[in-house]
Parts: structure tokens; C-alpha cells; sequence
């Protein structure tokens, strides 16, 4: 049985608030510290969670003897200097996505991580849900074939606010480390390795920053991946994994699904059902458990240079848009 795990979420925004209600589904997880910019912030949010640690800043929270493991869910451009601090503090972490504002910093994130042999993990919830399992499970056992062509999107009508942090430049805007990273990383999980060829456009908008982007990869043997993003398109936001021998349908939204469809030739489509615990957030969770029983530092399904990797891919993207962020040299 797996050991209970103390856990501290820094930060009170959205996600932290999702976040904090799927910890209660989980029995292994007790939620026992917040830490905020505010002492009012730290509070009104432990309140409602019933967290009796609260703390008015990130180093209190951080340094709280009490806290096994912290969940980051700041935007991604503190991602760097928040997980230094709690790995300098000797806890666990689990970082939102995009895990840095860039490859430089997740080399920097995860090299002192190994050296301080704690746990850390991007956390891309998607990896961790019964879908994806399920997915593959299909690809291993060659129920679809030879996989050739991947296609994702990913899109939605964001407010147009140029300061809120989708089109901050400052805060990492755009859709490809808020969004893209969803489609990308489903195309590295798919094919286990990183594109040979990357072919992409994007419409940046008044803040500098992606607004709409069509990426292709290319892979050997004529393999490929085609992936849309947008914050100003409603887009169909599923996935289609093609085979030699049928296709798997991921019905929107694919990163949190709750069904497959699988197409084989000659065959009656088959609806598979991958229901969620909570929001889904529970899995993630749940893999942070099992990593640590295990004594790991990593996890087999989201490891560290499968993400330096990724932010390898996104790094090479905005060079050929020209989008740099003003924190970078």
C-alpha cells in the first residue's frame, strides 16, 4: 500500500483550485500547506480546502517542514525559479506545463533535481490518464499497425486581453507553451522519439506572440505528425492516431478524454470507454505516489529528457517564427 504524502500547492490561481479538489479524491494525499503572494490569498484559499498551513509567500511554503511534495501552478515563465526553490528546499515537485519558458531553464530545473536526487515531474496530466493507457496498450500490441501520421488540435476563443497571462509575452503567452504542448507531447508519446524535420507557421498577434500555428513533423519511413493551435478558433480539439491496419479516434478533449473509438478494416467501429476520477488531475497524482514509493526520481511515463526534449522542439518552432520572450537573451 502506498504511503500517505504530504502535499503543498503553491499558488491559488485556477488550476490550483481543480487541482486541490482532485487531492481530496485521492487517499494517499493529504493537503496540508498553500503558499501565495498574500497572506489573505493564502488564507481565503485554505479555508476552503481546509489546508492548515498558509503562507504569505513561496519561500514560507517551500521551507514548511511539513510538506513532502509541492505542486507549482504558477505560469510557465516562474516555473524555473519556483522549482529551484522547493527543490533547494529538499521537496518533490510537480511543475504545471510548460514545465520552463524554455530548454535552457528545463536543463537547469532538471539538472539540479538529479543532483539533489529528488523527485520532479512535468506535470502533463495527460500522460496519466486511462485514455492514454488505453492508447497504448493499442500502439504495443500492434492492434493498429505500424503508426504513420498523427493529427491534433487544439483551439479556443481566448479573451482578447493583452495584459492576462495567454497573450503576456512577459508570462510566456501564446498558444504553443500554453496549448501546443498538449498535441506535441502526444506526438512524442506516440512515436518515442523526437521529429527529424519540423515544418510550421504561426500567425503572431499584436502582443508578438503565437495566436494560431500549423505544425508538421517528420519522422523516418514517411511518418508524420500534424498539429493545429489556436486562441482564436474553436477547433475540434481531438486525435487520430493512424495504422497500417486501422485508426484510434481520442474524442475531445483529447488530453482528458473519457473515450476512445477504434476503426479496423472490415471491422465495426468499437467505442471504448476510459472514464476519469475527478477532473483527472487524481492520475498524476496518483503516479506521483507510485514514483516516490518506489524511490524514484523520475517518472517511466513523463521522464525528464523525454521534457527537455519537448522543450528542445518548442525552443526550434519560435526560432522559425522569429518569437523570442523578453526574459531571453
Amino acid at each position: 500500500m502506498s504511503k500517505t504524502y504530504r502535499w503543498g500547492i503553491l499558488a491559488t490561481g485556477n488550476i490550483a483550485h481543480k487541482f486541490a479538489q482532485d487531492l481530496k479524491l485521492v487517499p494517499e494525499a493529504q493537503l496540508v500547506a498553500v503558499g501565495s503572494r498574500s497572506q489573505a490569498s493564502a488564507d481565503e484559499f485554505g479555508a476552503q480546502y481546509d489546508i492548515p498551513n498558509r503562507h504569505a509567500t513561496y519561500e514560507a511554503l517551500a521551507n514548511d517542514p511539513d510538506v513532502d511534495v509541492i505542486y507549482i501552478a504558477t505560469p510557465h515563465a516562474y516555473h524555473k525559479d519556483n522549482s529551484l526553490l522547493c527543490l533547494n528546499a529538499g521537496k518533490h515537485v510537480l511543475c504545471e506545463k510548460a514545465f520552463t519558458i524554455n530548454a535552457q531553464e528545463a536543463k537547469e530545473v532538471i539538472d539540479f533535481a538529479r543532483q539533489k536526487k529528488l523527485f520532479i515531474m512535468d506535470a502533463i496530466w495527460s500522460r496519466f490518464m486511462p485514455s492514454m493507457y488505453e492508447l497504448r496498450r493499442i500502439i504495443r500490441e500492434g492492434i493498429i499497425g505500424e503508426v504513420q501520421s498523427v493529427n491534433a488540435t487544439f483551439g479556443f476563443r481566448a479573451p482578447s486581453n493583452p495584459d492576462e497571462r495567454l497573450l503576456n509575452p512577459a508570462l510566456g503567452g501564446g498558444t504553443l507553451l500554453d496549448i501546443g504542448v498538449y498535441p506535441i507531447q502526444l506526438a512524442f508519446m506516440v512515436y518515442g522519439e523526437k521529429p527529424q524535420e519540423l515544418i510550421s507557421t504561426a500567425y503572431l498577434g499584436q502582443t508578438g506572440v503565437d495566436e494560431r500555428t500549423a505544425i508538421i513533423f517528420r519522422y523516418g519511413g514517411g511518418r508524420m505528425a500534424t498539429i493545429n493551435t489556436s486562441f482564436t478558433l474553436q477547433m475540434s480539439n481531438d486525435a487520430t492516431i493512424y495504422g497500417t491496419k486501422g485508426y484510434v479516434h481520442v474524442h475531445a478533449p483529447f488530453w482528458h478524454s473519457q473515450s476512445l473509438s477504434l476503426y479496423l478494416a472490415g471491422e465495426d467501429p468499437q467505442l471504448i470507454p476510459t472514464p476519469l476520477t475527478g477532473f483527472g488531475y487524481t492520475h498524476e497524482i496518483m503516479e506521483v505516489h507510485t514514483c516516490l514509493d518506489a524511490g524514484q526520481t523520475e517518472s517511466q511515463w513523463m521522464p525528464l529528457d523525454e521534457t527537455l526534449a519537448i522543450m528542445e522542439t518548442m525552443d526550434a518552432l519560435r526560432a522559425q517564427w522569429g518569437l523570442k520572450y523578453p526574459q531571453e537573451k
